[in-house]
């Protein structure tokens, strides 16, 4: 199989998993992609000026955090045609938007340019209309600051010391000069606030996990992609207590060395292989359970879904159709030294997109 690997009792794809540990270029002079793999921090030195087909070219920075209870979408897109900046909370127990507002923005190509790396000090800082947004990353913190009109938030989280992240570079087959980058980075604490009005929503460090999802993409017109992502604290048998994540993005591109899988704990990142779901969603099982298996064996987890965020935005050509499902995850995951880890009704989602654009 080469785009996806649903059926997976009969698992015909292999990974080979090809890691990077020093920097090199993402494109070459003609503008052909060079490396085809991933990273535990962002290796990959991106030039923009380098990308052939410059109206496809895509960058983001998009990030979410969540108690479990309530979620926030804060993100800053350039899509060459235009952009936006974005705020967003949802109550995931009622299963309702309780705020939106974004300011859109036309001609992107060559202003409101994002940083070439996601998991540096680096700042963003724009006034789109009556927006205003920032994204301040330091070595030990990442600040996000969000304001338009009845809505504003600050949050702020925490980077612990060699946090680790997986960065994955994969290309797709007949399109030499395209490619899909992402860095993908959790187990960041976060607190902060979220105003509506003058209804103030408080988030705790205690409960409270952010997700960094930096994308700087050259596609095709179609994609179709899972993501699941999540946070938490687990206590060992001594009561000590770990910040435990993981990453699973598949369906993207070529990911015969590469797949975007990973554990995290206490920071480092623990690769394994390609993940699958016992059975495929679409179109009316998006809230019965998700049943996820990798090709090694090593993550084995249910989730029991308790919100589907769905949302169809149609816009001319462009078309982002995704369901969003959070819910509760149980199972097993296995580290690299083959320890074992229980997971017992974490919150995390998956979420299942399809994208002209």
């Amino acid at each position: 199989m080469e785009k996806t690997y649903l059926g997976f009792k009969d698992w015909d794809f292999k990974s080979e998993q090809r890691e990077y540990t020093a920097p090199v270029k993402l494109l070459a002079a003609d503008g052909t992609l060079i490396p085809k793999g991933w990273a535990r921090r962002n290796v990959f030195d991106y030039d923009r000026k380098k990308v052939l087909k410059q109206m496809r070219r895509k960058e983001w920075d998009f990030y979410q955090l969540s108690n479990g209870k309530m979620m926030v979408q804060i993100s800053f897109a350039n899509i060459s045609l235009g952009g936006y900046a974005s705020a967003v909370l949802v109550d995931l127990i009622e299963g309702k938007t309780v705020a939106s507002q974004m300011a859109p923005f036309v001609g992107g190509k060559d202003k409101y340019v994002l940083p070439a790396k996601g998991d540096v000090p680096n700042n963003v800082k724009f006034k789109i209309g009556e927006a205003e947004v920032e994204f301040d990353t330091r070595e030990t913190s990442r600040t996000l600051y969000f304001k338009m009109k009845d809505v504003e938030c600050h949050f702020e989280m925490d980077i612990m010391e060699g946090l680790e992240n997986i960065t994955t570079v994969l290309p797709f087959d007949g399109f030499p000069d395209r490619y899909f980058m992402t860095t993908k980075q959790n187990s960041m604490p976060c607190e902060g606030t979220f105003r509506k009005g003058d209804t103030v929503y408080e988030f705790s460090k205690e409960d409270t996990f952010c997700i960094l999802d930096w994308g700087r993409v050259c596609t095709p017109y179609s994609l179709v992609w899972y993501w699941g992502n999540g946070s938490t604290y687990l206590v060992d048998e001594k009561g000590e207590k770990h910040i435990f994540g993981f990453e699973i993005t598949w369906g993207i591109g070529n990911e015969k060395n590469a797949t975007e899988t990973c554990i995290f704990y206490d920071g480092k990142a623990h690769k394994f292989g390609a993940v699958d779901v016992e059975t495929f969603p679409k179109p009316d099982k998006f809230m019965e359970d998700w049943v996820f298996v990798s090709e090694d064996g090593r993550f084995n987890l249910t989730m029991t879904p308790f919100f589907d965020h769905h949302s169809d935005l149609n816009v001319y050509a462009m078309r982002m159709h995704s369901h969003q499902v959070h819910g509760k995850w149980n199972g097993t995951v296995t580290l690299d030294d083959g320890t074992v880890l229980e997971i017992k009704d974490m919150y995390a989602f998956c979420e299942y997109v399809e994208n002209r654009w």
